[in-house]
């Protein structure tokens, strides 16, 4: 069965999973932590390289202060709680996204993580913090015009190929397969340059009860799929068969 390489989560649910239970919304947050534990654990136990989850989008901001203030608290205790034990497992922690609001405390610990988990190699477990996609295709940009500017590149060399190695996660594979729970379908500006090709699976499980079972439904759900990349099932199926 064909497994993807690269898997990029939407965790979407907790506050609903928290108004189910007549709880505060940050109690469905804490129960989604446990969650990233269970889908990090069955992620490493099927042997796939990447995962990418989507703690925190630049549009969170706009929440109410107290809820934001919650998930910060949230992100450093979990961070402090849980590396070492990903580390022993052979995580490599990355964030990606823009860390200048955060508070001191929290970027000197999302460091730390990095830092600790720098040498494996056995998942790449990238945390998308205060990220969106279209500023990380704004900020690629940026870059290639700075160095065009400086007369470092020829605006006629920029290519897709040049433009993806200035995107975020460009030393890994592109997401094979996108998840997203709680029901909704909608990509909600995640890795919008890195997801061209992915396919899109929609879970209408809360991210809290999100489990090794409905990673499995999403992997089924991924090798049945035939992926084209623009070429016609005749020629995918006759490049299958020669390989």
């Amino acid at each position: 069965m064909p497994r993807p390489r690269h898997i990029a989560i939407v965790m979407d649910g907790n506050g609903r999973w928290a108004s189910e239970r007549h709880r505060p919304r940050v109690f469905g947050h804490r129960a989604g932590v446990k969650a990233v534990r269970r889908t990090v654990e069955a992620v490493i136990a099927r042997g796939i390289e990447s995962l990418t989850l989507f703690a925190f989008s630049s549009e969170n901001w706009s929440r109410p202060a107290t809820e934001v203030n919650a998930l910060m608290d949230l992100f450093l205790k979990a961070m402090r709680r849980e590396t070492e034990e990903l580390s022993k497992h052979g995580v490599r922690i990355r964030f990606i996204g823009d860390r200048v609001r955060f508070a001191p405390e929290l970027r000197e610990q999302m460091a730390a993580c990095e830092s600790m988990t720098l040498a494996n190699s056995r998942l790449n477990l990238n945390i998308a913090v205060n990220y969106g996609g279209r500023l990380d295709i704004v900020q690629a940009a940026r870059r290639l015009a700075e160095r065009a500017a400086t007369g470092q590149l020829d605006p006629a060399d920029i290519d897709e190929a040049c433009f993806s190695a200035e995107i975020a996660l460009a030393e890994q594979p592109a997401p094979d397969l996108f998840i997203r729970t709680g029901g909704e379908h909608r990509i909600s500006n995640f890795l919008l340059w890195q997801i061209a090709y992915t396919e899109l699976h929609f879970s209408p499980a809360l991210w809290p009860d999100f489990d090794a079972l409905r990673l499995d439904q999403a992997l089924l759900d991924y090798a049945s799929r035939e992926r084209r990349f623009g070429k016609t099932p005749e020629q995918v199926r006759q490049q299958s068969t020669v390989a």
